[in-house]
């Protein structure tokens, strides 16, 4: 089999210019949709599977298109849309103050060096973590399968086409949605606020109206948003209600409960998550050892027999990789020097550089292996790489304060708080990088593809993403901007996007480095951690559904309007393909559900837009204000119309293809 895989792609056309150009072009559009979701809500989305799906239907209209061009498209806008998973971190420049926007070059190296290390880092873990495992990687078996389907056979072209029409259709009803929420027409969020009992114990139930978060709770599938569910339990329904009643604050419900969940709530869901992935990082040592010592192996048989060594075994040689870590070197070095030198922290600019540089390779590969290692366990969608930069950021943060504060000027802490952001960019960039590619990795196995092709194709993408970054976040800034952290002096916009992960990083970074942070919620949270370890490793024993701690960590600390939805999209989903079991009804209802995502993140984008261009905050708002509550069981009664009506009609198309 391996024998005629390796004949078929040595055939067939793979790294074409076409191929990199039409996945340059989608990338312009994942990566905006990822930006804009990140920034909403607090989670990105795998592009993998709409990407295949849009290459095979436009490259079946020119001659010589194969399944490992189809791949090389998907790899280069998947590479790109998951280096958005930036904006969990850069934000926190602006809401410090630090920045006023985003400068391009900076934003661009910045990107484009911790990725481009990403792509490196992914050779010795596609050894560690793909083949040299049994994780299931969902998305990168999904989008093989997608692209095994839609190449080889004619009722793959059918599927392709009809896949292309229910995309579409997901984009036409999520950005609808939008678009008359944004007319005020219908309500964008569904939310009730109450005291339990007559005590001051406070809670709510509340809710985005938004097919994005249903559709990304379809993706990540039943475990992961039941472990979600769980933390939202653990979060509005236990410490929400506790903390609010041991603060004994007056007022209105809703006032009490959301000053318990930013000062405290938050910190508990931080404190599960260092806790898991720290424990992930401990089972990973000896595979990444192995991956490694398999890749320098690979690399000599290479050189000794490179027409006796498997196709898919062909990574960048060793020589290559030292080349390009070469070059990435100076470039990180140099953007550290830079950032160090411009304010208080400049005498110290040289060493601060060097220094952290080290810190910046290190740390990325710890934070890339657990990135990956998640990524294979329950998909790229959901491995929280937000919750890992929390680690990057507090070692940052604690190495300054150790070593640098005791020694700069008193007005230096501002400078120490966004340099800890800023490397913890670098890290981030990295890390992210990683946990995409191996889901591309894992596609490429599956098929019979070259590593190598598809690790250049990752580099390309990385910087294709890089490029769009910026002018998109300076767009979201200027039209919606963000909240600044307390305490700084700063004005609040109207209505800010609310980066849930950029705000707790930079709060963790200040808190360090300024004033000091409250610790004891954190380490409750890990105290919480160990015990859902403990809880995950029993219903693996009992071969029950599993509770990824990480995931439950996220349903913690982010709000409940991000994380309800995806829990509700998640039994949506799990429904959908108990009643359909058969594999394309199953791939039909993964591209309606990225179609959700890329219709409403798409729209954002556009309004902001229209908000820069005329200056007003709300500018299709046809109705002021009084209508909230008939607005709310509108919208209600639209998404639950919609989603039934949808979901029934891609049933039907399915049918009709099988």
């Amino acid at each position: 089999m391996a024998g005629k895989m390796d004949a078929v792609a040595g055939a067939a056309r793979e790294l074409t210019l076409r191929g990199l150009l039409l996945g340059v072009l989608i990338t312009f559009i994942f990566t905006s949709a990822n930006v804009y979701l990140g920034l909403r809500v607090g989670l990105t989305f795998a592009t993998s599977i709409p990407a295949a799906v849009i290459s095979m239907a436009i490259l079946r209209l020119v001659r010589n298109s194969s399944i490992f061009e189809n791949n090389i498209v998907q790899t280069v806008a998947s590479a790109a849309g998951c280096i958005a998973a930036i904006i969990f971190v850069l934000p926190g420049l602006v809401m410090i103050g630090w920045w006023q926007g985003f400068p391009f070059w900076q934003t661009f190296l910045l990107c484009a060096a911790g990725g481009m290390m990403g792509v490196v880092l992914s050779v010795p873990l596609r050894r560690a973590l793909v083949t040299g495992s049994d994780l299931p990687y969902p998305e990168g078996v999904a989008a093989a399968e997608v692209l095994r389907v839609g190449t080889q056979t004619a009722e793959g072209a059918a599927e392709s086409k009809a896949g292309l029409r229910v995309i579409l259709a997901g984009s036409v009803a999520s950005m609808g949605y939008a678009m008359l929420a944004a007319t005020k027409l219908v309500a964008a969020e569904a939310a009730t606020w109450f005291r339990i009992g007559t005590s001051y114990a406070a809670t709510g139930l509340w809710t985005s109206l938004s097919f994005a978060l249903l559709g990304a709770g379809h993706l990540v599938g039943l475990s992961v948003g039941l472990a979600m569910g769980l933390g939202l339990l653990i979060g509005f329904g236990v410490a929400m209600p506790v903390l609010s009643y041991l603060a004994a604050a007056p007022g209105p419900a809703e006032d009490a409960a959301l000053a318990v969940f930013t000062s405290d709530v938050r910190f508990l869901g931080a404190g599960v998550i260092g806790t898991a992935a720290i424990w992930t990082m401990g089972k990973l040592a000896r595979p990444l050892w192995q991956g490694m010592a398999g890749a320098i192996a690979a690399s000599k048989a290479r050189k000794a027999a490179a027409e006796l060594l498997p196709v898919e075994e062909r990574d960048i040689g060793v020589g290559w990789l030292a080349v390009i870590v070469a070059g990435i070197a100076p470039l990180i070095v140099g953007l550290l020097w830079h950032f160090a030198g411009q304010g208080p922290l400049a005498p110290y600019a040289l060493p601060l550089s060097l220094g952290f540089y080290v810190y910046v390779l290190l740390m990325g590969a710890f934070v890339a292996a657990i990135c990956g290692y998640m990524a294979g366990l329950i998909g790229s969608s959901n491995s929280p790489v937000s919750g890992l930069a929390i680690l990057g950021v507090l070692g940052s943060a604690l190495l300054l304060a150790v070593a640098v504060r005791p020694i700069a000027d008193a007005g230096a802490g501002p400078h120490l708080v966004a340099f800890a952001l800023f490397v913890t960019g670098l890290v981030l960039a990295c890390a992210v990088i990683a946990n995409d590619n191996l889901q591309d990795l894992k596609t490429g196995q599956l098929i019979g593809a070259t590593p190598w092709k598809q690790q250049v194709a990752l580099m390309i993408g990385v910087l294709a993403g890089s490029a769009v970054i910026p002018p998109i976040l300076d767009l979201l800034n200027a039209a919606y901007g963000f909240a600044p952290l307390a305490g700084s002096g700063l004005p609040t916009p109207k209505a800010p996007l609310p980066a849930p992960q950029a705000t707790l990083i930079a709060t963790l970074a200040s808190g360090i480095l300024g004033a000091g942070l409250d610790w004891h919620m954190i380490f409750i949270g890990a105290g919480v951690g160990v015990a859902l370890i403990a809880l995950d490793a029993y219903l693996g024993r009992r071969q029950w559904l599993r509770m990824p701690p990480l995931a439950v960590g996220i349903g913690i600390y982010l709000p409940m309007s991000a994380t309800l939805p995806v829990v509700a999209g998640a039994v949506i989903g799990y429904i959908y393909d108990r009643r359909h079991p058969d594999p394309v009804s199953q791939r039909m209802g993964v591209l309606l559900a990225s179609g959700f995502i890329v219709g409403e993140s798409l729209f954002g984008v556009l309004l902001a837009g229209l908000i820069v261009a005329t200056g007003s905050g709300e500018p299709l708002a046809l109705i002021g204000a009084g209508h909230e509550g008939l607005a709310m069981l509108a919208g209600t009664a639209l998404v639950i119309a919609l989603l039934i009506g949808l979901y029934r009609w891609v049933a039907r198309v399915s049918k009709s293809i099988g």
